[in-house]
């Protein structure tokens, strides 16, 4: 098949700030897109050749959405997986695949399927609603502390919390949910998987990642991880068994812990471009962007090695601010050698909300985390002064 200045068309389900960068590299190799996004203000709207407004989980959008594109993939998990059973049966290639799909959205399910398949991760249990949960402590089938989390539509700091006592259930929605052991870990890391649909493999380095204290956003990533060699290997070969379990196309990003005594845990997958991998733009031979197409495109997979070490800091609303964005020096960020920012055109910014991301470069890591925290302390995203009333 010809992708390149040709008809064929692919479709991506979701236009956050994932599919707008996945789009800069179909614009580098002439591919046409269309995006289905509930938002007219999404990211990615200027950057495809014809965007469409419409729900990602009503049967009827997403259908009629693929019957006009010969390839379809994803930027987010939470579609409508019937329309996708539907137009797979029809012949439309999905990568990656409703069933797939249908394994990971559920982190309950997910989670099953660890334990099924002989992959190490934290003890859990499955609760149909909160008072289900509630039963459970009652009865002394779960004790504090645990991590809670829904078994759906959950993301970065989102339907994620840890609870300590009955007041940390107070405010939780009553869905369905899962409970988690708290592991004791020294680091969380990440594993990026290129699989194309001719099976060929490949593996970025393991990232490290440090997380806010409070909103549970990932703050830095770092590559490579400072950790022990076998520990890195060790990672990237859970990794790898991971996405041979899931027999997913496109990009697998595996989160980890590394425990106190260095065995490797899974913590949860996505099956798209990740916010672990955003780094790659500017420090891998080849961005996750680029491999995350090639994989599903059926495409030789490009080189996942880094050229520098990379440290990708989240540019994230701050506390206290809503309203029209304004990025607070950004001027002085970017005359740093080797900083460059990502804004992913979101107008309104709110607590912790994702804005965009910077990315650092540098041959020496050391170097490279100093300038990362001193581009966390300097840039601000804050809202603009409202106009005073009678102003213009």
């Amino acid at each position: 098949m010809n992708y390149f200045s040709s008809d064929f068309k692919l479709g991506i389900l979701g236009g956050g700030q994932l599919g707008k960068m996945l789009l800069t590299e179909t614009r580098k190799f002439d591919i046409q897109t269309l995006v289905l996004e509930p938002s007219e203000e999404a990211p990615a709207r200027y950057s495809c050749n014809g965007f469409y407004k419409g729900s990602l989980m009503d049967f009827d959008t997403v259908y009629q959405f693929g019957k006009m594109v010969n390839l379809l993939t994803i930027e987010i998990e939470n579609v409508n997986l019937d329309a996708l059973d539907k137009l797979e049966e029809e012949g439309l290639p999905i990568y990656p695949s409703p069933k797939t799909l249908r394994l990971i959205q559920n982190k309950g399910k997910q989670k099953d399927y660890y334990v099924s398949n002989d992959i190490p991760t934290s003890p859990h249990q499955r609760f149909v609603d909160l008072n289900d949960l509630r039963n459970a402590l009652a009865k002394d089938e779960l004790e504090f502390p645990f991590v809670w989390k829904c078994a759906q539509f959950g993301y970065d700091g989102n339907g994620v919390k840890i609870c300590r006592s009955a007041l940390d259930l107070v405010k939780l929605p009553d869905v369905e949910c899962i409970a988690e052991e708290m592991v004791p870990f020294k680091n969380e890391l990440a594993v990026i998987v290129a699989r194309s649909v001719s099976g060929e493999v490949k593996t970025y380095p393991v990232v490290e990642m440090e997380f806010h204290p409070e909103a549970n956003q990932v703050e830095y990533v770092i590559c490579p991880a400072r950790i022990d060699e076998k520990v890195a290997q060790k990672a990237t070969e859970v990794a790898l068994k991971v996405s041979e379990a899931f027999h997913h196309v496109g990009l697998l990003a595996v989160e980890m812990f590394q425990t106190e005594n260095d065995e490797i845990l899974v913590n949860e997958v996505a099956p798209r471009p990740h916010n672990s991998g955003h780094y790659s733009i500017e420090a891998s031979y080849t961005s996750q962007f680029e491999n995350h197409l090639r994989a599903i495109l059926n495409l030789p997979l490009g080189n996942t090695d880094s050229k520098v070490a990379g440290i990708m800091v989240n540019l994230v609303g701050e506390e206290g601010f809503s309203g029209q964005v304004v990025y607070e020096n950004i001027e002085k960020i970017m005359a740093i050698n080797g900083v460059t920012p990502h804004i992913y055109g979101k107008r309104e910014t709110r607590p912790f909300r994702k804005m965009g991301h910077v990315t650092i470069v540098n041959e020496d890591m050391t170097e490279a985390r100093r300038i990362a925290e001193e581009v966390k302390n300097s840039i601000r995203v804050i809202s603009s002064p409202l106009t005073p009333k009678g102003g213009i």
